[in-house]
């Protein structure tokens, strides 16, 4: 589970909200076959942001980009 490593439940509110603004950026892109590899892929990289950024917002942008970048 991608988000099992956030114990505070803030950091975690927050990474779940910045996964679906990120997925509703990248997800239409993504073949309908790989969404859900996909998404998961993406919380993983939400997950790892969210514990050294603060704004839902910018851990969406950077996940997205990051996404992009590796996909």
């Amino acid at each position: 589970m991608p988000f099992s490593s956030l114990s505070d439940p803030t950091q975690l509110a927050r990474a779940k909200a910045a996964l679906e603004h990120a997925w509703e950026d990248v997800g239409p892109s993504v073949k309908l076959k790989r969404q859900k590899h996909a998404k998961e892929r993406l919380a993983y990289i939400v997950a790892a942001l969210a514990v050294i950024v603060d704004d839902e917002y910018e851990i969406a942008h950077r996940a997205a980009d990051m996404f992009r970048l590796t996909a």
